[in-house]
């Protein structure tokens, strides 16, 4: 059975080559009806015009990902470029092959020159092997290479790469684009290239010193160190400062407050770039920061989470039509039940909904559940490793209540994996698979209608005296030994 291609772009079907027309649909179209674009099998090719973080190209990345589409560019490609801290250290064996194409020219070219690439292609013969190696690694359908000559280091150097949309292209690019286009949908398509690990026994802990909210407290992370000693395991403590040091490690564990516009994604991609082992990958950070990514992929997978709705500022004042008051508003990307409100009417959904639409081109509403507690199950590669019920802050909806002052945190109580109830760790592994192979905590609420998967978040929090309780040492001798196993025998996250 062939596979269904999509072509997302906001230029008219009638403007691809010809047979291509049928392919052709509205990035908005993908985004607002998911019931059409169902198949499993789906391949998209995201020509949007817009790829800004958390714009209308990034969010078909990251839906397409969720529905179990392969989707050009991948959000994790798409978000690296972004950023050149990410992207250059990987294309340092591609500035090689830069070099040495402009080494073999028989006159030198200009300083600083762009080359448009479309799918690999190039209509700049000078640059065919560069520009391949190029579109290998990160798979974006249009982008724009900048090279600038370096005369400190006398070598070539790529100094943006830039997706851009099919809108506005100029007769040599269309008709570079046309022509590759049509070879790529008769092409197998292949991942990303990506590098290669070097094992050691050396792991640095990512952590911030002054956080307040940290997913460890200064006592386990002097248990990782203690302990790894024990195991032979050399545990260093880093900080945001030490970016450029990162090769010096083994591998990397990211014990601080994740999220894609941070340090900590740098840092994972980094690791990433340099063949080293991390925990948790970008990817992982990717797809667990942002709420729309889980509500799409719970449903992609038929496991049970609130009923969710989708919300734009064009839809925002209809969420009353598929969820009673009072519903739960959330931004994709809070943590620690920040940028997450209940609302009890319209005005409330109407006021509140346009203020988190400030940042984000989407949110999501939730039935609202109510509960004494959260079972949160930590996943380990795929296995469950702790449990634990945290209570609700008193009088309060949620665990966390943030005051101006201080923040409020409800009980817990630690259990035995094997005590906790079947379905509840059956949610647990399932949602977090959908994110990974890496360390998740799965948020659920077991209610009398079933179990409900609430959130999936990576770097969940190990405490000393709370997620250790029931393993004690046990639980960080076994994120140690995971990192062990990754070290020796490299996988793919």
């Amino acid at each position: 059975m062939k596979p269904l291609f999509v072509i997302l772009s906001d230029r008219p079907a009638s403007t691809f080559p010809e047979g291509l027309a049928e392919f052709v649909r509205r990035p908005r179209d993908y985004l607002t009806d998911s019931k059409s674009f169902a198949s499993k099998r789906a391949r998209v090719i995201n020509l949007s015009s817009d790829f800004s973080y958390m714009g209308r190209g990034y969010y078909v990345s990251l839906l397409g990902a969720a529905r179990g589409h392969r989707v050009i560019p991948a959000i994790q490609q798409l978000t690296q470029l972004r950023q050149k801290q990410l992207w250059h250290p990987v294309v340092e064996g591609i500035e090689t092959a830069l070099n040495g194409e402009i080494a073999r020219l028989p006159e030198r070219p200009e300083s600083r020159f762009e080359i448009f690439i479309s799918f690999g292609k190039t209509d700049d013969a000078r640059f065919r092997k560069s520009s391949a190696m190029l579109f290998d690694r990160f798979q974006v359908p249009l982008l724009v290479a900048t090279v600038q000559f370096q005369p400190k280091g006398g070598t070539w150097e790529y100094t943006a790469l830039e997706p851009v949309s099919a809108q506005h292209l100029d007769p040599a690019e269309e008709k570079t684009f046309r022509a590759s286009i049509v070879e790529f949908l008769h092409s197998a398509w292949r991942p990303p290239k990506k590098a290669q690990a070097n094992p050691r026994h050396v792991l640095a802990i990512l952590h911030d010193p002054n956080e307040k909210m940290p997913p460890s407290d200064s006592r386990a992370l002097k248990k990782f160190a203690k302990i790894g000693k024990a195991m032979n395991i050399d545990v260093r403590f880093i900080t945001k400062a030490d970016y450029k040091s990162l090769a010096e490690y083994d591998a990397l564990f990211i014990r601080e407050t994740t999220t894609v516009n941070h340090h900590t994604f740098r840092f994972a991609s980094r690791a990433e770039a340099l063949g080293i082992p991390v925990i948790d990958d970008s990817l992982s950070i990717l797809r667990c920061t942002n709420k729309v990514f889980l509500a799409e992929a719970l449903q992609s997978q038929n496991i049970q989470a609130p009923e969710t709705v989708i919300l734009s500022r064009r839809t925002l004042a209809d969420a009353s039509k598929s969820l009673a008051f009072p519903m739960v508003l959330k931004i994709p990307d809070g943590s620690f039940s920040r940028g997450v409100v209940k609302v009890k009417d319209q005005d409330e959904l109407l006021s509140q909904g346009q203020a988190l639409l400030d940042d984000s081109d989407l949110i999501i509403a939730q039935a609202f559940v109510p509960t004494e507690y959260d079972w949160r199950i930590g996943v380990l590669g795929g296995k469950p490793l702790y449990a634990c019920q945290y209570f609700m802050a008193r009088n309060h909806w949620q665990i966390y209540r943030h005051g101006s002052k201080r923040t409020e945190s409800g009980g817990f109580k630690a259990w035995r994996v094997e005590d906790v109830p079947a379905p509840v760790l059956d949610a647990a592994v399932k949602s977090s698979a959908i994110m990974g192979n890496g360390f998740y905590g799965v948020d659920l609420k077991e209610t009398g209608e079933g179990v409900f998967v609430i959130e999936v978040n990576d770097n969940p929090s190990i405490d000393a005296g709370v997620e250790d309780v029931i393993l004690g040492d046990g639980l960080y001798q076994a994120i140690l030994s995971e990192f062990v196993e990754r070290i020796v025998s490299p996988r793919t996250n």
